[in-house]
């Protein structure tokens, strides 16, 4: 993991959409959605419940994202 991806997880917990954040960062949606699977997968948890509209932090994630600030 790197620091650009942990700016991305950031952005998306504060935007709460994928999308949006996709465009502000002139990349494709699924090009940020496998950003978010990558760091998923590295740290062996789940960060946002896509279910969710917005999407939301797990507790897992929340819990990333304190230590990623």
């Amino acid at each position: 993991m790197n620091l650009l991806q942990l700016e991305r997880i950031v952005m998306v917990a504060k935007s709460g959409n994928i999308t949006d954040v996709a465009k502000k960062l002139y990349i494709s949606q699924p090009a940020l959605s496998q950003t978010i699977a990558i760091v998923e997968e590295e740290v062996g948890a789940t960060l946002f419940d896509r279910r969710a509209q917005p999407i939301k932090l797990t507790p897992e994630g929340e819990c990333f994202l304190r230590a990623a600030r």
